[in-house]
């Protein structure tokens, strides 16, 4: 054999023999494995799961007008109102956002120096913090989705929607 080509052959045998010597690549599901119990020694214990028809909530009537169910998860919370017409929600704010997603009549709310209706099927986005005001203009059944939870409403501190107007 010509000496260019014992060369190379030797070289590929020294290359051969140093990759066998490195431990195997670990698959991704290895790897992901791995990863994921580093991160569950640090992490928050996981939610349970939970499954809660709204019949099975008590309705909590905060005055002759409004009444509320609510169901809370580690970071959110998920409140179904029930509005008759002519309730007032007085103007109140928290540090919580909120998602209001109308699912039958329609609320006025006065917020950010605006009046906006929301109608049923429609969304109200309300930064934390934004002052609100909201009137009933028919009896009303609103979905309000919180994050954080409202620790006034689970702690039943919300003198604010108590009083009868």
């Amino acid at each position: 054999m010509p000496k260019s080509k014992t060369k190379t052959k030797a070289a590929t045998k020294k290359k051969i023999k140093s990759a066998a010597s490195k431990p195997a690549p670990r698959s991704s599901a290895q790897s992901h494995t791995r990863a994921k119990r580093a991160v569950s020694k640090h992490a928050a214990p996981a939610a349970s799961l939970q499954y809660i028809p709204w019949h099975t909530i008590p309705l909590e009537d905060l005055n002759p007008l409004l009444q509320r169910q609510f169901v809370v998860g580690q970071e959110i919370m998920l409140a179904r109102v029930l509005l008759k017409k002519g309730c007032i929600v007085p103007q109140h704010s928290h540090h919580n956002e909120q998602l209001t997603y109308i699912v039958e009549g329609a609320l006025k709310f006065w917020i950010d120096n605006q009046e906006i209706v929301v109608h049923a099927g429609e969304v109200l986005c309300i930064p934390s913090n934004m002052p609100h005001k909201a009137e009933a203009m028919e009896d009303t059944v609103d979905l309000d989705i919180f994050t954080p939870p409202r620790a006034d409403w689970i702690g039943k501190t919300d003198q604010y929607l108590r009083k009868v107007k």
